[in-house]
């Protein structure tokens, strides 16, 4: 096996610029980060230019007069999405429409769209006239038409490139010369037509797979051919399924892929356990949910004679078992996520791999991708080892069970889980003093009976015992990246890379408002300071129910982590190397990772670059396809338990606001609902705010959070959708 130290340094080669290739230079860093801005402090930061403040503000206005970058607020600047792909530095003026522009739809409710388009700065505006068929998430092509009547570019779309999903959930109607199934969808309710013959036996009135094969003449119609019956489906079953597949994902595996698992050897050969570290007799466990089955980490402890300590991160070895050019690796590519609903998993993997397999069961041999750390007594890191290895968990523990050693410091492995601890707790100190976010929220959990009926509903309390595993994940990824960040000082090695961009001024913009009314004053001069206020503002929150409904605020002004092989860091965790190594078994950017790291232990190694970042790209997209479907089961749950309690008051928090009505969510449940204002004795209109509204009689003004006592007044189950009256004091 070969050695792989983390205390690795690697020197870099510094150039002098002259003026001519310190422009180039810049130029070249935003055509390489279309969607980065910067001001001049951070440019000479990120290049590490030996150059001052105004001598790169001058090549700033350069560039802008040239039309290769524009001016935001606060002294940033960004590539201009106009600009001339040959570099000549003239800005285009053609007021032609510019076809070939790809994107994202985004859907709004009024059924229009907005394409978010990488290096444009504003989403450009797609009125629902000039869809061309195209739904949400769907990648397009738009052609810019205007600027509009202010700022915001517009367009139509030409062509859909590719369907975030190509099959829905619907019932069935049937006519003299076809069939219609209506399916209601992130998009809106959607009519999709299905010929007789196409029809697979399916008849009126039943709930159906549909799949879409082709659009209609005249730019209003879609044609689709009925893939499967879903027959006597329970409600609960068709709903979790529909959330699914309207998604975008497969609810069964395809033949061929179950074919190819099935043949899969059990046994691992003892030729493979000699070309690994075995470590088969180091004391091994494993923690996790307790309905977890799929276990794909595991931690070692183990004291040496020299007084120090090694810990492993050991994380099951899929890519010995998904190998490249196989149905297998293929169908796990398109998922590329494991979807967790309420009530079920939609595995990335089948369940002969995933549970059985790749699981990191106790008292069996399993393989695995390991990255080991020796601490000193001082518990600092002495050395880093990565590799893969055979080990064999001595015990699975539940959360809870780990807890409660760690409450009592009784009861088995005691002594092990302790000193794990400890080390855990320095790693997360010495992160927040680093600038790490604490991003913590609630997570609605649901006690179901046996038909997944929610009885009751409480939030996740995250304890020693889950952050003791989070911190030791966290370690293992961020050394991962790191050796791989560092193989090469001159040409850096294509990888996958977890990153977290710095926040936008702009996206705060609200946050800081807030805060503001409410006495609190967030500092944004720097990156640095940003954090130090928003980790302020989360300990103020603790402490204050009202403060709490900042948390989502705060989550949706920050940028969106992302997978790329651009390493440009996590800002949150303040990180400036981070992967995701640790989940390989529910996450394809995971068995990307092994499969790099792999081929780069010995000698340096190069994949496509452009390959893996298109891979990277579908990744991200599957996993924001994940997460809106495992928030809307949630949101199905939340309507199905307040479903019987309708009449019943609540105690909640004002949430948000619409033209319409004022959002609240309820303490106990966390489900959010709207009160229309015709459920006020007072009118209501805007204050200036898009936090608080104010009373056109009485003057009284409602601000976000403020506590309130509702009604429910109704529990729309198709709409997931609950609707208050305010209880009047």
């Amino acid at each position: 096996m070969t050695k792989h130290s983390s205390s690795k340094k690697q020197g870099r080669k510094k150039s002098k610029r002259t003026g001519s290739s310190l422009k180039t230079e810049i130029f070249n860093f935003f055509k390489k980060h279309p969607k980065k801005s910067v001001d001049a402090m951070q440019l000479i930061k990120k290049l590490k230019l030996k150059k001052s403040k105004e001598q790169v503000q001058d090549v700033f206005s350069k560039l802008e007069n040239e039309g290769a970058l524009f001016q935001l607020d606060g002294g940033k600047f960004r590539l201009d999405r106009f600009y001339q792909k040959n570099n000549t530095g003239k800005k285009s003026t053609s007021t032609k429409a510019k076809p070939g522009v790809k994107g994202i739809v985004d859907m709004t409710k009024a059924g229009s769209a907005f394409i978010l388009v990488e290096g444009m700065e504003q989403d450009v505006f797609v009125p629902a006239r000039h869809l061309n068929f195209a739904l949400d998430k769907d990648t397009v092509e738009v052609s810019l038409t205007r600027k509009g009547s202010g700022r915001r570019p517009e367009g139509r779309i030409t062509k859909v490139l590719k369907r975030a999903s190509s099959q829905f959930v619907g019932l069935l109607r049937t006519y003299k010369g076809h069939g219609i199934v209506h399916a209601s969808t992130n998009s809106g309710d959607l009519d999709i037509y299905v010929e007789n013959d196409k029809l697979n036996d399916a008849e009126d009135g039943d709930r159906v797979i549909v799949k879409l094969i082709k659009n209609g003449r005249d730019s209003k119609t879609m044609w689709g051919k009925v893939e499967s019956n879903l027959g006597n489906l329970s409600p609960n079953d068709l709903e979790m399924n529909s959330i699914l597949i309207n998604a975008g994902f497969n609810i069964a595996f395809p033949p061929d892929v179950l074919e190819e698992t099935a043949k899969m050897q059990v046994e691992i050969p003892e030729e493979e356990i000699e070309k690994r570290l075995d470590i088969r007799d180091v004391l091994t466990i494993t923690i996790d949910p307790h309905d977890a089955k799929d276990f794909d980490d595991a931690i070692s402890y183990e004291e040496l004679e020299d007084g120090q300590v090694r810990v492993g991160v050991h994380i099951a070895d899929v890519t010995h078992y998904v190998r490249p050019g196989t149905a297998l690796d293929e169908e796990a590519f398109s998922r590329s996520t494991s979807v967790y609903l309420v009530d079920r998993v939609c595995p990335m993997l089948p369940e002969k791999l995933s549970n059985e397999l790749c699981s990191l069961r106790p008292k069996e041999d399993k393989l695995c991708f390991s990255a080991m750390f020796m601490f000193n007594k001082d518990l600092a890191i002495t050395d880093t080892w990565l590799g893969r290895t055979v080990i064999h968990s001595d015990h699975r523990f539940t959360y809870e069970g780990a807890q409660e050693v760690l409450e009592t410091g009784e009861g088995l492995f005691a002594k092990e889980l302790l000193a794990l601890n400890t080390i855990a707790k320095k790693l997360k100190a010495q992160r927040f003093k680093k600038g790490a976010i604490n991003f913590e929220t609630e997570e609605v959990k649901f006690k179901l009976d046996e038909n997944s009926k929610p009885i009751g509903v409480y939030t996740k309390v995250r304890k020693d015992a889950n952050m003791l595993v989070e911190d030791f994940m966290l370690l293992a990824n961020k050394a991962v990246a790191r050796y791989m960040s560092k193989l090469d000082s001159k040409k850096p090695v294509p990888a996958v890379y977890r990153v977290h961009d710095e926040p936008d001024i702009e996206k705060l913009s609200d946050l800081i408002l807030f805060a503001k009314e409410l006495g609190i004053e967030l500092n944004i001069s720097t990156p640095k300071q940003i954090r130090k206020s928003l980790n302020a503002l989360a300990e103020k929150a603790q402490q204050d129910e009202g403060l709490k409904m900042l948390q989502p605020m705060v989550i949706r002004s920050m940028a969106k982590a992302v997978y790329t092989t651009e390493n440009i860091g996590h800002y949150g965790l303040a990180f400036e190397d981070y992967t995701h190594f640790t989940s390989p078994i529910r996450r394809y950017s995971d068995v990307l990772v092994h499969r790099i790291l792999a081929k780069n232990l010995e000698k340096v190694s190069r994949e496509n670059l452009d390959e893996l970042e298109s891979k990277c790209l579908h990744i991200s997209a599957q996993e924001r396809k994940a997460m809106e479907a495992e928030r809307d089961s949630i949101k199905y749950k939340q309507v199905e338990y307040m479903k019987d309690r309708v009449g019943e008051t609540f105690a909640g928090h004002i949430s948000g606001f619409i033209e319409r009505g004022v959002f609240v969510e309820l303490d106990e449940s966390k489900a959010e609902g709207l009160i229309s204002f015709e459920h006020f004795n007072d009118s209501y209109s805007s204050t200036g705010s898009a936090l608080s509204m104010k009373g056109k009689r009485d003057g009284a003004v409602l601000k976000m959070g403020d506590a309130i006592t509702v009604k429910l007044i109704d529990a729309d189950m198709e709409k997931k959708r609950l609707e208050f009256s305010v209880v009047q004091e």
